[in-house]
């Protein structure tokens, strides 16, 4: 049986993830691929449980190693238990953000060094890479305008703008050191000009396996 193809999903706050996960996904069933849909951090039971803590305005004062451990202390499970099973299952992954973010947020965001974070991805993953790292960029003031007016903001959308432009960054040198892997499309269009980037951007990959 043929390996599954691993699809991740990045962007900072307001770029209106789940709203393009949830088109991505229709694109794919409509070329009745099996696709498992899933997010991070989270994905299991012990992952969501994580998540609470991680985006709880609570802990505010949570350390950056304590963060990133638990990031990838998730992200451990849900390669175990959800990912790694349904790609050798032949089934397509879909995911909410992977590691990138931690480069972004927990790297370019909080001031990690990278070739620490590359350790523990090294460890965790196993040579574990996404096929297809879609990014969907927007200026940080606009995101998290949109954001503000999901409801109530939580740890992370909580922080100084500074902190987001970092982010920003982050992602984007990701995107320019992995070239081949990401495809940025501009999400501060309109939701229709979005999706007609995501479309000319992953409908040449799906081509390519069915």
């Amino acid at each position: 049986m043929k390996l599954g193809k691993f699809i991740t999903v990045e962007g900072s706050e307001g770029v209106g993830k789940s709203t393009n996960i949830n088109h991505i996904l229709m694109r794919l069933q409509q070329q009745e691929i099996d696709v498992v849909q899933t997010r991070e951090p989270g994905g299991t039971p012990l992952g969501e449980e994580v998540r609470e803590l991680l985006l709880d305005h609570r802990h505010t004062g949570m350390s950056q190693d304590a963060e990133l451990m638990l990031m990838f202390a998730a992200r451990a499970e849900h390669i175990a238990q959800v990912i790694r099973p349904a790609l050798e299952a032949g089934q397509w992954v879909l995911c909410d953000r992977f590691t990138d973010a931690s480069h972004a947020y927990q790297g370019a965001g909080r001031g990690i060094d990278s070739g620490r974070i590359s350790i523990l991805e090294q460890w965790v993953q196993q040579g574990l890479e996404p096929d297809f790292t879609l990014l969907l960029d927007i200026e940080p003031e606009v995101g998290l305008e949109r954001a503000g007016k999901r409801g109530a903001l939580d740890r992370f959308e909580k922080e100084e703008m500074s902190f987001f432009h970092n982010v920003r960054e982050g992602y984007l040198a990701r995107a320019s050191a992995f070239p081949e892997r990401f495809h940025i499309v501009d999400a501060g269009q309109p939701l229709e000009q979005v999706q007609q980037g995501i479309d000319a951007e992953l409908a040449p990959f799906i081509q390519q396996y069915v």
